[in-house]
């Protein structure tokens, strides 16, 4: 099985690597891809250039087996619809089962996301839950998708829902631009390759970043 985990990593920070480690060996993936978007639909553009980001999720995740980043939605350009990249991927991997790994504040809003139920025709859905997250009453089509065992995930390439409580830091990339922006000490909460990369090329110095 491959995973595959999106989003702008700006910058990338302990809550996406703690998050990608744990469903890489939970689901015991061949691998995990993190795919940095170029332009997320719906929020706004990101602080940093996606050179930038790319690298910073690079130097994050070099010392990691299993974890790999891909650059299609970058190669891409444009708006970064998830749907498209499902469907690259699937078309590369044939029958091998597709993981796409969403927390569960974008899955609150999964309905808004563009040609949102065709994700499910390549590959499934697990949502990253807290633990102590309350249960969620989902629309019909959702419902007859989802699946109270990983092992469905593994029977079929795609077309399944699965909950899973993972571990989650209380770490967001906007307070740690925040952090940058005001010049206050971000040890911790990201790789230390992480923080002297923004602070040589004085990443997020505009306090508008927050």
């Amino acid at each position: 099985m491959i995973g595959i985990y999106g989003g702008t990593f700006d910058p990338v920070h302990y809550g996406h690597l703690r998050t990608a480690v744990e469903v890489k060996e939970l689901f015991d993936l061949q691998e995990l891809r993190l795919i940095p978007s170029f332009q997320p639909p719906h929020r706004l553009r990101p602080g940093a250039l996606p050179e930038m980001r790319l690298r910073m999720l690079q130097l994050a995740i070099k010392n990691q087996s299993g974890l790999q980043v891909d650059t299609r939605e970058l190669a891409r350009e444009g708006p970064s619809y998830m749907v498209d990249t499902l469907q690259s991927l699937r078309a590369e991997e044939e029958n091998k089962p597709l993981l796409l790994f969403v927390g569960a504040d974008a899955f609150a809003g999964v309905t808004g996301w563009h040609r949102w139920q065709s994700l499910f025709d390549f590959a499934h859905l697990v949502v990253m839950n807290r633990p102590d997250s309350q249960s969620v009453i989902l629309p019909e089509f959702l419902e007859q998708r989802q699946v109270k065992s990983s092992d469905a995930l593994k029977q079929h390439a795609f077309g399944k829902l699965y909950f899973q409580n993972v571990t989650q830091l209380d770490i967001s990339a906007s307070k740690i631009r925040g952090i940058f922006a005001e010049k206050r000490n971000p040890a911790y909460l990201l790789p230390n390759d992480v923080i002297n990369y923004i602070q040589q090329n004085k990443l997020y110095q505009d306090i508008e970043c927050k």
